[in-house]
């Protein structure tokens, strides 16, 4: 099948949703409609790519054959997920495949595929451990969970947005190893802040201090990514503080259910809480150094 012949739907267009649809746009794709809250993200874009700017989640859901979905949180994934709403993706949902692409619960993801099922869909989970302009060049880390065989049916669309495409396995279980890389990220973005942040009470040279880390134990792909923003403050956001929140979240609750203490995640999750409490949400993780640095936030 050419990649014309997939009709293709978005839902949730912010910076990761839109460049997904416009990377598939450009590697041919039919991408026929798109859909946000903010209705005026979906009709810029859809001027953009020639598309369908949908004012109902239904209206996507009949234009196009695959659904992608990349939306905030677990209560907005039900909403439009929802069985009791007026507009829902579920309205004639049959033959229908959705990919749902936010870091959610792993539970929802579960419940996703059921209520898909029940009205004649399928549905799939594609994790994403990359960030905006990995979305845009279709370099993402990709993680699939669901039926084998709908990731199958999927795969020339996920094949195209991705640079490292795994099947991890049943629904649920990809949003699971999401967690888990969030988590640690999260901890390792916090760890750096902190070691940053005491370097620069120490009167320690900045620079220097990150070439030893990155030729030590203390090394991680955090450095390379938020070490010299945590430095120079530049906080532009790719991943927010209260999206670190959110995420470590999902990972605490997990380890709730399996009664298991995780004290560094916790510990990072106040961390971006404080971040929030602050107003300080919207900038990027690599800002949790506002919270460290001598002269900054709660150290000035």
């Amino acid at each position: 099948m050419a990649n014309a012949d997939y009709k293709i739907g978005v839902v949730g267009v912010g910076r990761m949703g839109a460049n997904i649809a416009r990377h598939l746009n450009d590697e041919g794709f039919q991408v026929v409609a798109v859909y946000d809250a903010a209705s005026e993200r979906a009709e810029e874009l859809a001027e953009e790519i020639d598309a369908s700017a949908a004012d109902k989640l239904a209206q996507v859901t009949e234009l196009a054959d695959y659904i992608i979905t990349v939306v905030t949180d677990d209560d907005a994934m039900r909403q439009i997920y929802s069985e009791d709403a007026s507009d829902s993706l579920l309205k004639e949902a049959s033959g229908k495949v959705f990919i749902n692409c936010a870091t959610i619960s792993p539970q929802v993801h579960v419940d996703i595929e059921r209520l898909a099922a029940k009205h004649g869909a399928e549905s799939l989970e594609g994790c994403m451990a990359s960030s905006i302009t990995q979305a845009r060049e279709g370099t993402l880390y990709l993680m699939c969970g669901g039926k084998k065989e709908t990731f199958d049916k999927a795969h020339p669309i996920l094949d195209s947005m991705s640079v490292s495409l795994r099947y991890i396995g049943e629904a649920g279980k990809a949003a699971q190893v999401k967690a888990l890389v969030n988590m640690v990220m999260n901890i390792n973005t916090a760890g750096l802040a902190e070691g940053l942040g005491l370097g620069a009470a120490l009167g320690l040279d900045l620079e220097m201090l990150q070439e030893v880390f990155a030729q030590t134990g203390a090394n991680s792909r955090v450095l390379e990514t938020d070490g010299e923003d945590m430095q120079i403050r530049d906080h532009e956001c790719y991943f927010s503080a209260a999206h670190a929140s959110k995420d470590s979240g999902i990972a605490l609750d997990l380890a709730d259910d399996a009664g298991i203490a995780l004290p560094l995640a916790q510990a990072t999750k106040d961390q971006y809480d404080r971040m929030i409490e602050q107003g300080l949400g919207d900038l990027d993780k690599s800002g949790v150094a506002e919270l460290t640095f001598p002269g900054r936030g709660k150290n000035a």
